[in-house]
C-alpha cells in the first residue's frame, strides 16, 4: 500500500534531520581539536561552543516557551543537574579525550554509554534481552579492538580515562533526557537551559582559577587550511551544537525517536570521514573493525530495547504501532536510550 504523500514528505524530511543532525554533531571532534592544537585548552573550548550555542538558540526557546517562563522556575533544580552532567561534564570529557586521542576513538569510548546503561539497570533488577546481551558482547569485543590492547598501537591513558568519563556524562544525559511530565522543559528549552548552565558553570571555575582557560588569537589550521580563530569556534556553536540540537529535536519529531535515533547512529561515521579529511586522522585496520563491533553492538542493544508485540516499533511522525519494552523482567517499566550527542 503506498504511502500518502503527506507521510511521503514527513520521512523525507526527517531523514535529512537526522543525517544533517549527525553530520554536524560529528564535526565537533575536527574543529576542536584544530583549537586544542593552536593552544586552547578543553575548558575554553567547551565554554565557548556552550555560550555561543546558547546566544544562538536563545530565539527558539523564547519561541517554544512562550510566555510559559514558570517552567524554568519548576524546573529549576533539574535543568542544573542536565547542564552539570549532561552538556558540562559530557563535553569537557569529550574534548579533553579529543585532545589525547584520535576523534574516532574519542567518540566510539563515548558511544559506551548505551552499554553503561545496560549495566545500570540490570543491577537494579531489570533484566535484559538476550539481543541486549549480544550487543553487550560485540560493544565489548569493539573495544578491546579499537584499544588495540593486543597489538603495538599505544594509546594515552589518560584520553582512555577521559573518553569514559565522557561516555558516563553522556549516561547521564540519557536518563535524564527520559525525564519528562506534563510541567517539563520543552526539549529545545531544555537544551538552551543546559548549555547555559554548563557555560556559566565552567566560567566560573575558570574565573576561579579551578579550570585551565586557555585561549588563543592565532590563526588554526583546519583541512590544510589557515583560519581566524573565531571560525571553528562559530562551527562548534551554531552548527555542531545549536542547529545539530535543533535538527535532531526536528527528526525525532518526523521519524519518533526510534528511527531518528538509529539514523543518528551515523554520527560516528561522519565523525571518522570529518577527522580524516580535515586532520587526516584515520584509525588502523583493527581499530575500524573494532568500530565496526562497537557500532554493530549499540544497534543490538538498540534493537534489544524493542521488544514489540509483535509489530514493529514506530511509524514515521512518530505514531506508534506497539508498545516499546527494552527490559524482559516483567515489569511495566519502559526505557529508550537516546542518541549520543557530544
Amino acid at each position: 500500500m503506498a504511502q500518502p504523500p503527506t507521510t511521503t514528505r514527513r520521512a523525507g524530511l526527517g531523514l535529512g534531520l537526522a543525517l544533517a543532525s549527525a553530520a554536524t554533531f560529528g564535526s565537533s571532534g575536527a574543529f576542536a581539536k584544530s583549537l586544542l592544537v593552536a593552544g586552547w585548552s578543553p575548558g575554553a573550548v567547551v565554554t565557548a561552543r556552550m555560550s555561543g550555542a546558547a546566544l544562538a538558540l536563545l530565539p527558539a526557546a523564547v519561541f517554544v516557551l512562550r510566555g510559559r517562563w514558570h517552567l524554568l522556575r519548576r524546573n529549576a533544580g533539574f535543568a542544573v543537574a542536565y547542564g552539570l552532567i549532561a552538556v558540562a561534564l559530557c563535553q569537557f570529557a569529550y574534548f579533553n579525550a579529543v585532545e589525547r586521542l584520535s576523534v574516532a576513538v574519542a567518540l566510539l569510548l563515548e558511544y559506551l554509554a548505551p552499554v553503561l546503561i545496560v549495566g545500570y539497570l540490570w543491577a537494579r533488577g531489570k533484566r535484559p534481552t538476550r539481543l541486549t546481551l549480544a550487543g553487550v558482547v560485540l560493544a565489548m569485543a569493539g573495544l578491546l579492538l579499537v584499544l588495540d590492547v593486543v597489538g603495538g598501537v599505544r594509546l594515552s591513558l589518560t584520553g582512555v580515562a577521559w573518553g569514559l568519563l565522557a561516555a558516563t556524562g553522556l549516561v547521564g544525559y540519557f536518563l535524564l533526557s527520559e525525564r519528562e511530565h506534563e510541567e517539563s522543559l520543552p526539549p529545545l528549552a531544555l537544551a538552551w537551559a543546559g548549555l547555559v548552565v554548563g557555560a556559566v558553570v565552567l566560567g566560573l571555575a575558570g574565573l576561579a582559577r579551578l579550570l585551565p582557560m586557555q585561549a588563543s588569537t592565532d590563526p588554526v589550521v583546519v583541512g590544510g587550511t589557515e583560519l581566524a580563530w573565531w571560525v571553528p569556534i562559530a562551527e562548534l556553536a551554531v552548527v555542531a551544537a545549536a542547529f545539530a540540537y535543533a535538527a535532531g529535536i526536528g527528526a525525532v519529531r518526523h521519524l519518533g525517536a526510534t528511527l531518528a535515533s538509529f539514523l543518528m547512529l551515523t554520527e560516528v561515521l561522519f565523525a571518522i570521514v570529518i577527522a580524516w579529511v580535515l586532520l587526516g586522522e584515520l584509525p588502523g585496520l583493527v581499530q575500524l573493525a573494532g568500530g565496526l563491533l562497537v557500532v554493530a553492538g549499540v544497534v543490538a542493544v538498540r534493537l534489544g530495547e524493542l521488544r514489540v508485540d509483535g509489530r514493529g516499533g514506530e511509524r514515521v511522525g512518530g505514531r506508534a504501532t506497539a508498545e516499546a519494552r527494552p527490559f524482559d523482567d516483567g515489569s511495566d517499566a519502559d526505557f529508550t536510550v537516546p542518541t549520543p550527542v557530544p
